[in-house]
């Protein structure tokens, strides 16, 4: 699975980013608008909202709870300074995606615990697009906590995240993770929905050796 999260460039608006991004295949949207207030973030979401409705594609916001709650987004993705996903599950209830920032095993077992349905694990390596990073990860880091999960009998899925480029989805996805998370890398790009096409074709070849191994 590829998830993209939207970025604000001088080139492209959030809107913008979803819309090649979706062209190009994808079928998960986040919406990030870190410092934005709700109001702030309202109108895009709707517009982002009805580009993944025409493309069959699920639909997830960034932090802003009652907002997911109000439109009936998909889901809510919670970092690690935004409420806490017991909480928004309290608040959501059963139906909502959520989704929460990890960086360690740790941040798994707590995430597993409050009822997270997937992981955002990283960074990969250094991103500009995140302030205030935590460690980085590197391959060897999503061995380590897939491995950690493996011996706990913790079955929640993966998504590496931070800085990923093309040539490390071929490392990443033999670490056995579930998916990867992209933005920058896709916009930096020349042809941006020619780029997302490449990274879901790559990204498909991987998990399909994945399962013919099992």
């Amino acid at each position: 699975m590829i998830q993209f999260i939207t970025h604000f460039t001088e080139r492209y608006t959030y809107a913008d980013s979803a819309r090649m991004a979706l062209s190009g295949g994808c079928r998960w949207i986040q919406l990030r608008m870190k410092d934005a207030s709700a109001a702030e973030i309202l109108p895009v979401a709707l517009e982002v909202q009805a580009l993944c409705k025409q493309h069959h594609a699920t639909f997830i916001i960034d932090d802003q709870v009652e907002l997911v709650q109000e439109i009936h987004a998909d889901g809510v993705h919670l970092g690690k300074n935004d409420m806490p996903i017991d909480q928004a599950r309290t608040i959501l209830g059963p139906d909502y995606i959520i989704g929460g920032t990890a960086n360690t095993f740790a941040d798994v077992v707590m995430h597993y615990r409050h009822g997270a349905d997937y992981i955002g694990c990283g960074p990969f390596r250094f991103t500009t697009t995140k302030r205030n990073l935590s460690p980085i990860l590197g391959v060897e880091g999503y061995s380590g906590i897939l491995r950690q999960m493996q011996d706990a009998a913790i079955r929640l899925p993966i998504i590496a995240i931070g800085g990923i480029c093309r040539e490390d989805i071929p490392p990443i996805m033999q670490t056995g993770v579930s998916g990867i998370a992209l933005s920058g890398t896709v916009l930096r790009a020349s042809d941006p929905i020619g780029e997302m096409q490449t990274l879901i074709a790559m990204e498909h070849h991987y998990h399909c050796q994945q399962e013919t191994s099992k």
